[in-house]
């Protein structure tokens, strides 16, 4: 009975679909749990796309990731890998003697994809950008860091920067170059 003074009658076979529509419910959400806990494992276990650090097969996948047209110039002491994506954004890798990309500069309408041109150098940035006094609205990033430099500035539609490993710089080579 229930608060009505009515007696209520439960069909045993309404209870038994009603279970078994919650038993395929809850089975549901775990797979769909387990899925994206693989996939988060899966995306985890990729090995990242070299860039910034890179040897000189990580420019080709950067270029194959953004979509890409390349063009290489030479100079004495590089390679400048330049790699305009279809959004207009140019990146430009530049490439030791020795096949290591030592810097990256970037300018046009999209900031890149951050992780995909500074590699191993990504978990770096992001934690600089954080230690950061936070400032309200848009503001140039000038992160330099021990064996680490990242320079952006630019508006919306407009956006430029540089990252490069001091280190890595070849003889003769100055930070000043990487535009």
């Amino acid at each position: 009975m229930d608060n009505q003074g009515l007696t209520r009658i439960e069909n045993p076979e309404c209870r038994q679909d009603q279970d078994a529509q919650m038993n395929k419910r809850s089975a549901s959400n775990r797979l769909s749990s387990a899925m994206s806990l693989f996939a988060a494992v899966a995306l985890l276990c990729l090995p990242a796309l070299a860039s910034l650090g890179g040897d000189v097969s990580s420019v080709e996948a950067d270029g194959a990731h953004m979509k890409a047209s390349a063009n290489v110039s030479q100079t004495s002491a590089y390679q400048v890998h330049e790699m305009k994506a279809s959004t207009g954004t140019v990146v430009k890798e530049y490439v030791s003697p020795a096949g290591r990309v030592f810097a990256v500069s970037w300018h046009g309408p999209f900031v890149p994809d951050m992780q995909q041109i500074l590699g191993a150098y990504f978990q770096q940035y992001s934690a600089a950008l954080q230690a950061q006094h936070h400032q309200y609205g848009r503001h140039p990033i000038n992160i330099q860091e021990s064996g680490f430099v990242v320079q952006t500035g630019g508006h919306m539609r407009a956006y430029t920067g540089r990252a490069y490993v001091p280190g890595m710089l070849p003889q003769g080579v100055q930070a000043d170059e990487i535009k």
